[in-house]
């Protein structure tokens, strides 16, 4: 079996890259090797953009947004 990161350590590894901080404090600051790290940035930049093709955004449309 694959190592698996938990909810919580997804959780505080994207909350710390939200905040501002650099991959390797993430690291230092979670415990989650760098690999790992990156990986889950990958998964949730690819999660944003299926994301994003599923549900367009209407810019400049009156309603846009509601």
């Amino acid at each position: 079996m694959a190592n698996v990161i938990s909810m919580d350590k997804k959780i505080a590894v994207l909350t710390a890259l939200v905040e501002g901080c650099s991959v390797r404090s993430t690291v230092r600051m979670t415990g989650v090797s760098k690999g790992a790290v990156l990986r889950l940035l990958v998964a949730v930049g690819q999660a944003c953009i299926e994301y994003q093709d599923r549900y367009p955004q209407r810019y400049g449309q009156a309603g846009a947004g509601r």
